[in-house]
């Protein structure tokens, strides 16, 4: 599960994949040693000649393969609005199957690959960065998962650390000082808990209740009893559900009832919750802060997208139109490092569908986000996303 960085991680990545729910701390760039992202490794390339990129995507799982066509689209519409640069681009099929996209990962190199976008999934995109390691060949997966990031892995996905760090230092810009989280008791729960405890200490705020629940009614109704009194005292209260899961109507209903008032407690949500706009009208919902990429950028995508395919595109799909856009950004700029680490992590980030956006020297992603709000059933933006890296907003 864990992207590596030497031959030990790669012997024991069983067992880290065993253990990373439990042991998130692993995932620190900072632990994994000198290679990739923090040694600015990957290939040099003539930036005047065709750049060869492989694309690793599930084109045979019948469960995954909308989404791939959609990210495979994507990445052909951004190599047609970026005709000064020339790219060879190859589509390799990972069957969503880890095995499948780490021979797939070699085939590509073997056939001269010098940078892979994908895999979709995490244990694929971890499997196929362990094996192209040694080839000095970066991976830029559209995964959101951190605990792949790290070596020669970069996730595009939007992360729950980015989306945490964005509201809980819009939260202390207005006096917010406590804050109080509700999170599923499974493995995506977790990595949102940690990711609000990193970004309330990154926010000089303190976590003062910190509440699992089980996946089921008596499990939701359960941790609401249990978070009320504390999360009644707090500023504000962090839901990480996902909202087009079952728990967060029944969160959103339950714990007002046990006292936590939206009027008294800023409830926030690590998720969007504007794909939900049936939820508005629930008690906790008025009110409640999320995010939102820059919805200009991602409205002008979803038509030149919808002009040139003639269908929607899937909400992924800008992933693999970010990729290209960074690629090619890169190049113009006539940079032999394009496609290595420290071309890739360069600070000034890359424009993409959803906004500005960079990658981190430890694998992750920074991503330009508004914060929104519900009000009298209705989205508005609070403050707006960023232009710039550095200012208000980062």
């Amino acid at each position: 599960m864990f992207a590596a960085l030497s031959p030990v991680r790669k012997r024991t990545r069983p067992l880290l994949a065993a253990v990373a729910a439990l042991f998130l701390a692993a995932c620190d760039a900072s632990m994994l040693g000198p290679l990739g992202a923090n040694g600015g490794g990957g290939p040099s390339v003539d930036p005047n000649a065709p750049i060869q990129v492989a694309l690793l995507i599930p084109k045979s799982d019948s469960g995954a393969a909308p989404v791939a066509q959609s990210l495979e689209n994507a990445v052909r519409l951004a190599i047609a609005e970026n005709p000064d640069v020339t790219f060879d681009l190859r589509v390799y099929d990972t069957a969503g199957s880890p095995n499948t996209a780490a021979a797939q990962a070699q085939r590509a190199v073997d056939e001269g690959a010098k940078i892979i976008l994908g895999p979709l999934f995490g244990e694929a995109a971890n499997a196929a960065g362990l094996t192209v390691l040694d080839e000095g060949v970066n991976v830029l997966s559209f995964s959101n998962n951190p605990s792949i990031a790290g070596g020669n892995v970069f996730v595009l996905g939007p992360t729950f650390q980015n989306t945490a760090n964005r509201l809980l230092r819009y939260a202390r810009t207005q006096g917010d000082q406590t804050v109080a989280v509700v999170y599923s008791d499974d493995v995506p729960g977790q990595f949102g808990r940690l990711a609000v405890e990193r970004a309330a200490t990154a926010a000089g705020m303190t976590v003062t209740a910190a509440q699992g629940y089980a996946l089921s009614v008596e499990g939701v109704n359960a941790a609401a009893q249990a978070i009320s009194a504390a999360a009644a005292q707090a500023d504000s209260l962090m839901i990480t559900t996902d909202a087009t899961n079952a728990a967060m109507p029944m969160l959103l209903r339950t714990l007002p009832d046990n006292g936590v008032s939206a009027a008294n407690t800023q409830y926030i949500g690590l998720t969007r919750l504007d794909v939900r706009p049936d939820l508005f009208s629930l008690p906790g919902a008025e009110g409640m802060w999320f995010t939102l990429p820059n919805q200009s950028r991602q409205d002008s995508f979803a038509a030149r997208y919808r002009n040139a395919f003639s269908t929607t595109a899937h909400p992924l799909a800008g992933l693999g139109y970010d990729g290209i856009a960074a690629i090619a950004a890169l190049a113009k700029q006539g940079r032999r490092d394009a496609l290595t680490a420290r071309g890739l992590t360069q600070a000034n980030g890359f424009n993409g569908t959803g906004g500005l956006f960079r990658l981190l020297p430890d694998g992750s992603n920074e991503r330009a986000l508004a914060v929104a709000a519900v009000r009298n059933n209705q989205v508005v933006i609070l403050d707006p996303a960023p232009n710039g890296f550095g200012g208000a907003g980062f």
